[in-house]
């Protein structure tokens, strides 16, 4: 908690509002602009005792539900109520959530991104839209259920996608999937989507339920892409995953190291058709 900027930034939200912008009257004497500290205390529903403490860099850390009645109080925009958590000392609220349907900005990036492998994941790791190029590294998921488009679900159930990652590579893959999922699910609260996705998962891979059970936690941002695919052997990529505000879907870009290009060569001449495969078969893991 930093009480000394907490203190100024009530102190100059408080001064920039006019009684009228929160429905009070002016009335005479009022020789400072700004809204006095006994009409911020009662929009919020607090003691003006507690807040003048609150200005005065003296008091206890304020409760999340105090916060939010002092930003409806304030009337402050999204960052300045961000801004305000963060110097109580506490987690600001999350954004809106994409939810399951692919959001327009995120196709429109993927639209943009046809020299390089692109895809959009939710946050438990569901494979939502895929560019060519992706396709043409990965497969395609057109095969498979919309219920098992999961590149969790997909690594513990179907032994085959582990062939396309170097066998030492393994167990660190399967680490990294298992925390970053840990941390989705803490993120959502344990909502219904998350807790069936974990539950089937412990019944189906005794390998997850003891990962699970470590209690890692890692989200997964900026790491490196070793991929061993069946035309051309050995691809080595680096991987940059941008989020929506509130997380829950992200845009991974799947970019070659310097002086790799020719992986992204010879995925374009290839193209996405020789991966897409009949029903039935498997196509690679993300």
């Amino acid at each position: 908690m930093n009480r000394a900027d907490l203190a100024d930034f009530l102190r100059r939200s408080r001064g920039r509002l006019a009684p009228r912008d929160v429905g009070l009257v002016e009335g005479p004497r009022r020789r400072t602009p700004g809204l006095r500290r006994e009409e911020v205390a009662a929009l919020a529903g607090m003691s003006t005792d507690y807040y003048m403490r609150l200005e005065q860099a003296r008091s206890p850390q304020p409760s999340v539900q105090m916060l939010a009645a002092l930003t409806r109080a304030l009337r402050l925009t999204i960052d300045e109520r961000d801004h305000l958590y963060l110097l109580a000392g506490h987690r600001p609220p999350e954004g809106a959530r994409a939810g399951e349907y692919l959001r327009p900005s995120m196709l429109y990036l993927l639209d943009q991104l046809e020299g390089v492998p692109a895809q959009v994941l939710s946050d438990l790791g569901d494979v939502l839209a895929q560019s060519d190029m992706a396709k043409a590294l990965f497969g395609c998921v057109c095969a498979v259920a919309p219920e098992d488009r999961n590149i969790a679900l997909r690594w513990f159930t179907e032994p085959d996608v582990r062939e396309h990652f170097a066998a030492e590579e393994h167990e660190e893959h399967a680490r990294q999937l298992v925390a970053d999922l840990r941390a989705a699910v803490t993120r959502r609260g344990g909502d219904m989507a998350s807790r069936a996705l974990v539950e089937r998962l412990r019944a189906a891979s005794a390998e997850f339920a003891a990962l699970w059970d470590r209690h890692e936690v890692a989200v997964r941002r900026s790491h490196p892409y070793r991929l061993m695919h069946p035309e051309l052997g050995l691809i080595e990529f680096d991987c940059e995953v941008l989020a929506t505000p509130a997380a829950d879907q992200r845009l991974r870009v799947f970019t070659p190291p310097p002086g790799g290009t020719e992986a992204l060569d010879m995925l374009r001449v290839l193209g996405p058709q020789h991966r897409c495969q009949p029903t039935g078969t498997t196509s690679t893991p993300s």
